[in-house]
């Protein structure tokens, strides 16, 4: 751990994040290739009820989310908000903390998951003990990240920031709202809320779980590694800025569009809806903005692993927020819900967006904080054709597999009786599992290769002691 110094960032603690955050990639990956496994032959639980389907799945989805995702979007906003801020980590001691306990969290929550203490909410299964844990870290994280933007050392507080605070502002208030219990035993509690409202409150948080965390957090990231490994300031900054206010503006609605043909009130499915067709505007702001950004580094791209990586997430973005506000609108909605299509969309966003610019600005980091050079490009270029083949063949299988199950389970003969049985129907989805398998299969491995490489890369090697400029330089280009 690395001494106070006021002159010098505090590195060592990202490269610790980042480690932290490949060794979650791949046991929570590996979870995904397992639970994909267990739907083609089930006897793989071995009747272990911790190896059952039920606890596995949040494992996983905890696992990618919490440990991967948030340990990611710590280390990139703390290496981030140092140089754009021109000064050290508001008390880096604090900083270590957040780090270390969060994957305490991660570890013990994990834990109790398999051990069966469930929720039963969507991405918020950790039972009370660990909620309360979780917003104590979570308040250290705002504490250092914004006391770092407070005693900056140049005026203008750069978009990628923006985005950032948003993320732990905004995280903060759902956690807690959603999380408010009354506790009844050490691990067990029941929620304040009840029925729709109960539902209501859970994909406000659910839903925006995705939108400020694995969007608007990894879009901090985005604005501030994209420009800086194309070696150009961002195309448009104001446009960026628009995109920060439409975006919060209009993702805060969204959740509803998860509880369309449900009890809650019509007006709130139709709201959320709406609002999800909204977004459609910042988030092709922002595609298009970083489009342009990198358009005239097209040389470049061809021969950088790292920034292919992140070029390919944004047309993921693209992608995964185009279909996203589709599958909302109701006609599309009774198809697609409560098929195989929401989880080829999920991955789309999950693998293409957040996992491929995590990648990317990984492999752009690692060198530079042990100020060397990344160990194997060749093995970085393997690992780029192995995601983008994984994430492809995975979400054509599961969106080829939604489609039909939508389709048969909404066809009826002519007294109005399902055509299909639904064990039939999920007898027929095999071919598009083993499919799902495979691409999840050749996903980990790549993973497992970029873990390597940056082991190699950073092995032995402390963090090079970097001191912030004297002169502050314009946006998108400080060191």
């Amino acid at each position: 751990m690395e001494a106070a110094n006021d002159k010098v960032y505090h590195d060592n603690v990202v490269i610790r994040l980042i480690q932290f955050s490949v060794i979650w990639a791949l046991v929570a990956m590996l979870g995904g290739v397992w639970l994909a496994a267990e739907l083609i032959w089930p006897g793989l639980d071995f009747g272990q009820y911790w190896l059952s389907y039920g606890r596995l799945r949040p494992l996983h989805t905890n696992g990618v989310i919490f440990g991967f995702g948030v340990s990611a979007l710590m280390a990139t906003a703390f290496y981030s908000v140092q140089r754009t801020s021109h000064a050290p980590l508001f008390l880096p001691r604090l900083a270590w903390f957040c780090c270390c306990a969060w994957q305490l969290i991660v570890l013990l929550g994990g834990l109790s998951l398999l051990a069966g203490y469930n929720t039963s909410k969507e991405y918020a299964e950790l039972e009370w003990p660990f909620d309360i844990a979780i917003a104590i870290v979570w308040v250290c994280f705002a504490v250092v990240f914004f006391g770092t933007i407070a005693v900056r050392r140049i005026r203008p507080i750069y978009i990628s920031n923006w985005f950032y605070g948003a993320l732990i502002i905004v995280i903060a208030m759902l956690h807690i709202v959603n999380s408010l219990a009354l506790p009844v035993s050490p691990m067990r509690s029941y929620s304040l809320f009840a029925g729709a409202q109960d539902a209501v409150v859970q994909w406000w948080y659910g839903h925006n779980a995705v939108g400020f965390l694995l969007t608007g957090g990894f879009l901090g990231m985005l604005y501030y590694f994209l420009p800086k490994h194309a070696g150009r300031p961002i195309w448009s900054y104001r446009l960026s800025v628009l995109a920060f206010w439409a975006f919060v503006y209009s993702y805060i609605w969204a959740g509803p569009h998860h509880l369309h043909y449900n009890s809650v009130p019509e007006w709130v499915q139709s709201l959320g809806m709406v609002m999800s067709v909204v977004l459609l505007a910042p988030s092709w702001a922002t595609m298009v903005n970083g489009i342009m950004t990198v358009s005239t580094a097209w040389e470049k791209l061809r021969t950088d692993p790292a920034l292919k990586f992140i070029v390919l997430s944004l047309a993921f973005y693209g992608l995964a927020t185009f279909e996203g506000p589709m599958m909302s609108i109701r006609s599309v909605n009774v198809v697609s819900h409560f098929t195989d299509w929401t989880i080829g969309h999920v991955h789309s966003g999950a693998l293409g967006w957040n996992a491929m610019i995590t990648y990317g600005t990984f492999y752009f980091m690692a060198p530079r904080l042990v100020g060397g050079e990344l160990y194997s490009s060749r093995l970085a270029n393997l690992h780029f054709w192995l995601a983008l083949g994984g994430t492809m063949l995975y979400i054509v299988s599961m969106w080829a597999a939604g489609v039909s199950q939508g389709l048969l389970w909404l066809s009826v003969d002519e007294i109005g009786e399902l055509s299909f049985d639904f064990r039939d129907i999920m007898a027929s989805m095999a071919p598009y599992y083993i499919l799902r398998l495979v691409a999840g299969m050749v996903f980990l491995a790549g993973t497992m290769l970029m873990a390597y490489n940056l082991y190699m890369t950073v092995r032995g090697r402390p963090a090079q002691r970097v001191t912030p400029p004297a002169v502050a330089p314009a946006y998108g280009v400080s060191r």
